[in-house]
């Protein structure tokens, strides 16, 4: 092998290490948005494995007028203008999850919908998927997957096209979008941050994990929970970081119990759990 080809590929082996030792990532914002659609493409046309709902329509409008844009909003999402955000409802009632994809996809289970009993609940959710997208967390976690094949390829002049490749194998096994500890406490601190200029509580991110301790459903692995506890791990240590977040802050600390100001259950019975069949 030619020793110009060798000092290429020691380049590309220490750009690899610092990958997976500082977290950097290999990927463009343009990258994101490029997985996002091809994901979005695959699964739409993957109905065995994922349906789109196909209910009421203004169940989805909704949302996404009274929840999701104004997430998106907060002057702490910095990258609305560059993803194409875009929230989705998946046809599931026995999943209680909801996965955000690069580039802004968003998508939730129903399964998730009528678990929840308030829309600042699902908002602390979108809020934390939104989080993910903007961290970058999906692409950093495929820079440490296919970072070396993808730098070798590139350091050597091959340049190969292979967003459609990962994109379907990501979608065939969302597992490997499973968030590591250090992505979801990321993701539940900016779920509190963007949640702060909006009309719903702050501290939502965390009335999911309560409501499934109060339910007994945290230590189950059946059907619907155990999809999410594959993919988002700690929900009781990530109450008690939520809760030290909003002490810090001076913020009032509310459970998913709680009513009136920032909650809004009534809003969330009659426009979406209704309207959910």
């Amino acid at each position: 092998m030619e020793k110009k080809n060798l000092k290429i590929i020691f380049i590309v082996l220490i750009l690899i290490i610092a990958a997976c030792s500082t977290g950097l990532n290999i990927f463009t914002d343009q990258d994101e948005v490029n997985f996002g659609a091809q994901m979005d493409q695959e699964i739409r046309k993957t109905p065995q494995q994922y349906v789109i709902y196909k209910g009421d329509p203004s169940i989805k409008d909704y949302i996404d007028k009274n929840i999701f844009r104004p997430i998106l909003a907060s002057p702490e999402v910095a990258k609305k203008s560059v993803y194409k955000y875009q929230l989705e409802i998946l046809q599931n009632d026995t999943t209680l999850n909801a996965f955000a994809t690069p580039g802004g996809y968003v998508y939730v289970y129903t399964g998730l919908l009528k678990y929840l009993d308030s829309e600042a609940a699902l908002a602390g959710v979108i809020g934390h998927e939104i989080a993910h997208a903007e961290r970058r967390h999906a692409t950093q976690r495929m820079t440490e997957m296919y970072g070396f094949q993808i730098l070798a390829s590139l350091a050597l002049g091959q340049n190969p096209s292979q967003v459609a490749e990962i994109a379907a194998n990501l979608v065939t096994g969302l597992t490997l979008l499973a968030n590591s500890r250090a992505n979801e406490d990321e993701s539940d601190q900016f779920s509190v941050k963007y949640l702060a200029s909006t009309k719903y509580y702050p501290g939502s991110v965390k009335f999911f994990f309560e409501k499934l301790r109060d339910d007994g459903k945290v230590a189950q692995r059946g059907s619907g929970i155990g999809t999410f506890l594959s993919t988002h791990p700690d929900p009781i240590a990530r109450i008690t970081s939520t809760d030290q977040r909003l002490q810090a802050q001076g913020l009032e600390i509310k459970n998913y119990k709680a009513t009136g100001k920032g909650i809004y259950k009534d809003e969330y019975k009659k426009n979406i759990l209704a309207k959910l069949r």
